[in-house]
C-alpha cells in the first residue's frame, strides 16, 4: 500500500506540472508587449517634457534663468547712439523713413570708452543695413525682432572684443 501512495503521489506532480512551461505567444503577450508599451511610454513623457518637473529639468532652468537676469560682473551700462533717419528702400514713388533711437547694453561700464571709439562704424553699418530695409521688413513683433537681432549682430562685428548684450529701442517711427 505504501508503494501505491507513493505512485499516485508521483502521478499528482506529473499532472500538476505544466506541460512544456510557456509559449512564445504567450512570453511576447505577456512580458515582453508590456515592457515595449511601458518604455515607449517613457521616452514619448521624456520628450514632450511631461517629466521635466520629475527630473528637476525646471529647476535647473530657473537657475539658469535667473543667473541670466542678475548680471555676474556688476550692473549693465548704457548707451545712446545718435538719432538715425534713413530712407527705406521703397519700389513705389512714395518715400518712406525710418526714424530711429537705440541704446545699446554694455556688460561693463568701462567698455563705453571703446564704444564711443568705434561709434563711426557702427553708425555707418546701422545705415548701410536699415537703408535696404522695406516698410514690409518691419511689420509685426517679428520684423522688429529680426531688425533687433541684425543690428545686434552689426554692432558686435563693429565693437568687437566689446560684447554689446543688447539693442534697445528707444523709438522707432516709420513715416
Amino acid at each position: 500500500m505504501a508503494d501505491e501512495s507513493v505512485s499516485e503521489e508521483e502521478e499528482l506532480e506529473v499532472e500538476a506540472r505544466p506541460k512544456g512551461g510557456m509559449s512564445g505567444k504567450k512570453l511576447v503577450l505577456f512580458f515582453i508587449l508590456p515592457l515595449l508599451l511601458i518604455i515607449i511610454a517613457g521616452a514619448g513623457a521624456y520628450f514632450t517634457g511631461m517629466l521635466d518637473s520629475v527630473l528637476g529639468k525646471e529647476e535647473a532652468e530657473q537657475e539658469a534663468a535667473v543667473e541670466e537676469v542678475i548680471p555676474a560682473h556688476g550692473p549693465a551700462a548704457f548707451y545712446d547712439v545718435p538719432e538715425l533717419l534713413v530712407n527705406l528702400n521703397s519700389s513705389g514713388n512714395k518715400n518712406h523713413f525710418l526714424k530711429i533711437t537705440i541704446s545699446l547694453e554694455l556688460e561693463l561700464q568701462t567698455d563705453i570708452p571703446a564704444i564711443e571709439a568705434v561709434m563711426p562704424r557702427i553708425v555707418d553699418n546701422f545705415q548701410v543695413y536699415l537703408r535696404e530695409l522695406r516698410i514690409e521688413d518691419l511689420s509685426g513683433s517679428a520684423g522688429i525682432q529680426r531688425l533687433r537681432e541684425e543690428l545686434l549682430l552689426r554692432v558686435n562685428a563693429a565693437a568687437a572684443p566689446v560684447k554689446v548684450k543688447d539693442v534697445l529701442f528707444q523709438e522707432m517711427l516709420v513715416q
